[in-house]
């Protein structure tokens, strides 16, 4: 056994003990606070409170970077992200909101080129910026017209201890450049969310794609992608189910996936969603799509 084998089963241990410590301080000081929350209105109130005083997040985590420093083994429970621009921690990840820490680097700001869209993430948040950077901010919002487009607003400068609440469902920003790095700490809560996220050209504000901002859609889509790759139209009763989802766009990404894999036996449930889906735009793409399946039908 070489001492690499021996050494991890140890740092395993040590790392339970200690994260099972975060874990703790994570349902004291933090999800007591959000407990029963439901609207998004009250888990931002309670994130005003909780992030008006940032001096808890130290506490919380300074405990795993000592940790870190005595102990190179040691595995924080934290889920990192990083890309060319930022690196964020996920603090506490909880029914209501999520916490996460995050540091933007004024270098790579500087360095990389301007983005050609801004993103609208269809959440409402809450950022404490800890240290503002001086941080340059360019706004967008998304304007009362059809087809839906982003316009830019002013821009805003931030400075330490900025506390900036953001509706992502109709707002964009993208940090542009800092004098140095960007330190935050973002609440983000769960509720009211738009279940997809758009993103729009920067150039002419017009929209680019929309996606699903939620894992269970995404899963979904996937799976119901993967029984028509793989042909099975015996799983219509599935495909069926799916049309019939709360979410208005999954209902119709398994419609499009049960079109291509069995057009005639989707075509009965595409006639009642041209005829009365709660949404709108699902019911003019169903009937649209079924004029265009009719002709195809009848031309075969």
């Amino acid at each position: 056994m070489t001492a690499f084998d021996a050494a991890v089963p140890d740092a395993r241990g040590r790392s339970a003990s200690g994260n099972a410590a975060f874990a703790d301080a994570v349902r004291d000081r933090i999800a007591a606070r959000f407990d029963g929350l439901t609207e998004a209105d009250a888990v931002l109130r309670q994130a005003r409170a909780l992030l008006a005083d940032s001096g808890w997040i130290a506490g919380l985590i300074t405990p795993l970077v000592d940790a870190l420093r005595a102990d190179p083994w040691f595995d924080p429970a934290l889920r990192i992200t990083r890309d060319a621009m930022r690196t964020a921690v996920v603090l506490a990840d909880l029914p209501a909101v999520s916490l996460t820490a995050s540091v933007t680097s004024a270098a790579a700001l500087a360095r990389v080129d301007p983005p050609a869209t801004v993103v609208l993430s269809g959440r409402r948040a809450l950022t404490l910026y800890v240290r503002g950077g001086q941080a340059q901010v360019r706004r967008w919002r998304l304007a009362d017209t059809e087809p839906r487009r982003c316009v830019e607003i002013e821009r805003q400068l931030l400075g330490d201890n900025d506390l900036i609440e953001q509706d992502g469902r109709r707002e964009g920003r993208l940090i542009i450049a800092a004098t140095s790095d960007v330190v935050a700490v973002t609440a983000t809560a769960k509720s009211g969310a738009d279940p997809l996220m758009h993103e729009f050209a920067i150039a002419d504000g017009r929209l680019v794609r929309s996606v699903t901002a939620d894992d269970r859609s995404s899963r979904a889509e996937l799976l119901l992608a993967l029984l028509r790759a793989n042909g099975r139209s015996d799983a219509a009763d599935s495909f069926d189910a799916m049309t019939r989802d709360p979410a208005f766009h999954l209902r119709w990404a398994a419609m499009r996936e049960w079109l291509m894999l069995d057009a005639r036996a989707a075509r009965p449930r595409l006639v009642e969603m041209a005829a009365a889906d709660p949404d709108p735009g699902v019911q003019v793409a169903a009937a649209q799509t079924l004029d265009r399946l009719d002709a195809r039908l009848a031309a075969a």
